[in-house]
Order: C-alpha cells, then sequence, then structure tokens
C-alpha cells in the first residue's frame, strides 16, 4: 500500500508539531503565517504552511 503523506492537520496538532499552545497557533492563523481550509465544520492547517513557518523561523535565527 502506497502511504500519502498528510497535507491537513488540526489546529491541535499543529499546536503540537510546532510546540505551542492552541492560542498561539491560532494567533499565526489570525496573523495569516499559518494557512487553513475549512472542511464541513472543520477548520484545518496545511502542513505545507507549517514547515514554511519553521523554515522562516530558521533563516530569521540565522540573520
Amino acid at each position: 500500500m502506497t502511504h500519502i503523506p498528510p497535507v491537513l492537520c488540526s489546529v491541535a496538532d499543529a499546536a503540537r508539531a510546532l510546540g505551542i499552545g492552541k492560542t498561539k497557533t491560532y494567533a499565526l492563523i489570525s496573523d495569516q503565517l499559518l494557512d487553513t481550509v475549512t472542511i464541513g465544520s472543520r477548520r484545518l492547517v496545511t502542513v505545507e504552511s507549517i514547515q514554511r513557518l519553521v523554515e522562516k523561523a530558521r533563516i530569521d535565527e540565522a540573520a
């Protein structure tokens, strides 16, 4: 069976992945630093935007 990597995750999972709280995660969403999509009543964070945020933090830290 082919493994398909996830492209979306819950806000709680995004917070866990980033090592921050849900409130800070919602702040990052509000500041448009994390992208979300709504499917039904669920708000999901794109994994790509999580990776982009981490990469930006690495670059900013190195500067």
